[in-house]
């Protein structure tokens, strides 16, 4: 096994070197931009491709010494692509709403989780509940937003080795959470973003779609990677069980449309 393949090109692809408008920019990404095309940063893809190497090999590491990486997005964009990278890598995501103190106050979330397994118990054996129909309603409701909120991370069972970060500045809460307990965190920086406090800084497009499906599919099959590695290490024979990953950057995204 290796770390997945990828190149400038697929980035380019993907729409990943478009930045946000001069008037948004921070500053301190200034040596990450490579110029300026119709009054929108371009981004140094150049430097963005041997970043993302770096924080692929980390997550690979972090994931064959037994650590577990949480993947964060909140946003439209990235809602789905976190949730199912997570999923095939059998990781861990937070994809709808970073509840404050998700790493900082473990015992609260967890009392959440507990309340989360116990509404589902519930309501799967609602027929012998004897709740009545109005009951059961707030039940699922209920159960509905506590999915949501925690359904990524109700098996996690204690703190992450790792975050991957998609927007900094929307989940300015996690990476803060996480430099806090000192947990290591790769992201994806805009030219609006803060690259302070980020272990593994890749600069690249936030925004869309396409870029950010290209990060979470290279973060997950570097995971998948380095769980091959762990399983290798401890004498597993992993056979046919290797999992097969299929990766279409597709056509060109450079027309896709950004927030102004």
């Amino acid at each position: 096994m290796a770390l997945p393949d990828y190149s400038l090109r697929q980035l380019l692809e993907a729409g990943a070197h478009f930045g946000h408008r001069t008037q948004r920019w921070n500053p301190k990404m200034g040596s990450y931009i490579f110029g300026v095309r119709n009054d929108i940063h371009i981004i140094d893809l150049t430097q963005t491709v041997p970043l993302l190497h770096q924080a692929l090999l980390a997550m690979r590491d972090v994931v064959a010494g037994g650590g577990r990486v949480l993947f964060v997005g909140t946003k439209r964009q990235a809602t789905e692509p976190v949730a199912a990278a997570a999923k095939r890598c059998a990781q861990y995501y937070v994809n709808h709403r970073w509840l404050g103190g998700t790493l900082t106050n473990c015992q609260t979330i967890s009392h959440s989780i507990k309340r989360l397994r116990t509404v589902e118990e519930t309501l799967t054996s609602m027929h012998t509940s004897g709740l009545t129909k109005k009951e059961l309603l707030q039940l699922m409701r209920e159960r509905d937003k506590l999915e949501r909120a925690l359904g990524g991370i109700k098996d996690m069972g204690g703190l992450p080795s790792m975050l991957f970060v998609i927007d900094t500045n929307k989940e300015s809460i996690a990476v803060a959470e996480a430099r806090k307990l000192e947990i290591p965190v790769a992201a994806i920086l805009d030219s609006n973003s803060d690259p302070d406090g980020i272990n593994f800084p890749i600069p690249g497009n936030d925004d869309a779609s396409r870029a950010i499906a290209l990060y979470c599919d290279l973060a997950a099959r570097a995971v998948i990677d380095g769980l091959s590695e762990g399983q290798a290490a401890t004498g597993a024979d992993l056979g046919a069980s290797d999992p097969v990953i299929h990766h279409d950057v597709g056509e060109s995204a450079g027309a896709e449309a950004r927030p102004n």
